[in-house]
């Protein structure tokens, strides 16, 4: 009887999965494995497959027999080529934990990055690159990320203490924070995990490993996920996700580094050009989380002319290879260029329509294939209302337009108070420091939000 296989690899060119295998790899892994049999700079990994969280919720939150073994097989081979082990207090491989659906649920699960730091590792590794200040960011970045996520407490906590630290110092970035500064926050930050849990932050890089992986399949029915999947029509099953662990990238290595996000085409007009955000000295979550505002990606093209082009040649390979507009997530390492995901980028009405019609002018794709994009809840937002652009108006403020049409509503501050007012027949704008994944259900029932940033 043959063995089934639930765990799938990826890197140095060759992997085990397909682009065509989303429901088993979800779309993260399948593209993870496609960019990599493409040949593009894709960290190694390995895909833990939607059956096991099928699996995990249908046997108690158990996982199969066979699962472990497949992971260490796995995990040997990503060591292999890395030239560095997991857990190797000198010279430590670290991971990234992300979930990743058959269906795209952008925010609504979660993701754990810098997974093997702990007391001896960091020691290690700021030995080993010289650094140790990006280390100690990475390790305050774990305790924060993996308390939250996998260990439920209050992610406030830690901000407060990162907060202080920077009024303290006279500081604004995080990026201004020295190595003693974040030796102090690690220390503090344990300290929360010790008064809220009564255990220490666990220091066995396999147990972090395995909690982590845990935390991405419970969030699959998180309140957020189970919201954005019932606004969207996703059903659990297309909800279940897959587990990717990929070797770590570091975009906050300093200021030859960094992390972006970028749109093969603009999402907002359809304009076929290359529109990307990029901060320097920053990991991912940074980007996504508009906690810094990003720089234009001209930037990288005065800094790093080489990098500039390979990121422009990537985005042609991957549109010309999907047939469809791009939104890809890359990493600078050093100088490096790493890509970490591609998948089909979301647009607003007036961007899908201007990008099918000039998809079909450039041979891309046919007539029928752009008319079956459109889907009917696209031709609704063309017909949005919108302030008349010849009129004259008395304009109190100025931002970057993220969707179509204009929105009139009284202003409220939280999710929940939008939803409680929508309720009563209320039109309302919801107004944020910055949206988070938690706002889903007030951002659905509201006629327009505004932030100050992200």
């Amino acid at each position: 009887m043959s063995q089934e296989k639930y765990v799938y690899f990826f890197g140095a060119g060759k992997a085990d999965g397909r682009a065509d295998m989303r429901r088993l790899l979800g779309g993260k892994g399948a593209n993870l494995a496609e960019m990599t049999n493409l040949g593009l700079p894709v960290p190694p990994g390995f895909t833990i497959t939607t059956d096991v969280c099928r699996y995990y919720y249908d046997h108690n939150k158990t996982y199969p027999a066979d699962l472990d073994q497949q992971i260490e097989e796995a995990l040997s081979r990503v060591e292999e080529i890395m030239g560095m082990r997991f857990g190797d207090p000198k010279d430590p491989l670290l991971f990234s934990v992300r979930s990743g659906a058959a269906e795209s649920m952008p925010g609504m699960m979660e993701t754990i990055l810098n997974v093997g730091l702990n007391d001896e590792t960091v020691e290690g590794l700021a030995a080993k690159t010289n650094n140790p200040r990006f280390v100690y960011d990475s390790y305050r970045r774990l305790i924060q990320m993996f308390s939250d996520v996998a260990m439920g407490i209050n992610i406030e906590f830690f901000e407060e203490v990162l907060d202080e630290k920077k009024k303290e110092k006279g500081f604004v970035y995080d990026t201004e924070l020295g190595v003693d500064d974040l030796k102090d926050i690690v220390a503090k930050y344990k300290a929360i995990v010790k008064r809220e849990k009564g255990i220490d932050f666990p220091q066995d890089p396999m147990d972090q490993l395995r909690i982590a992986q845990d935390a991405v399949f419970n969030s699959r029915d998180a309140e957020r996920a189970i919201i954005y999947r019932r606004i969207n029509n996703i059903s659990d099953d297309e909800g279940s996700t897959a587990v990717n662990v990929q070797t770590m990238v570091f975009g906050n290595m300093g200021d030859d580094s960094g992390t972006g996000v970028a749109f093969t085409r603009n999402p907002a007009t359809g304009e076929n050009k290359f529109f990307a955000d990029l901060l320097f000295n920053a990991q991912g979550e940074d980007v996504v989380a508009g906690i810094r505002t990003p720089i234009h990606i001209d930037e990288l093209a005065k800094v790093m002319p080489d990098v500039y082009k390979q990121l422009l040649d990537i985005a042609k390979k991957l549109e010309d290879h999907y047939r469809d507009m791009q939104d890809i997530e890359f990493t600078i390492q050093q100088g490096r260029l790493w890509m970490l995901q591609t998948r089909r980028g979301k647009r607003t009405a007036m961007s899908d329509v201007k990008i099918a019609v000039d998809m079909v002018k450039e041979g891309l794709i046919d007539k029928e294939t752009a008319v079956a994009r459109i889907s009917p809840e696209k031709v609704d937002q063309l017909l949005h209302p919108m302030i008349d652009p010849d009129a004259e108006v008395r304009v109190i403020g100025r931002g970057l337009p993220a969707g179509p049409g204009a929105a009139v509503g009284k202003a409220v501050f939280t999710a929940k108070r939008a939803e409680e007012m929508a309720k009563q027949g209320e039109k309302v704008i919801l107004v944020r420091t910055f949206t988070s994944p938690e706002d889903v259900g007030g951002m659905h029932v509201s006629q327009g939000i505004l932030t100050a940033t992200g």
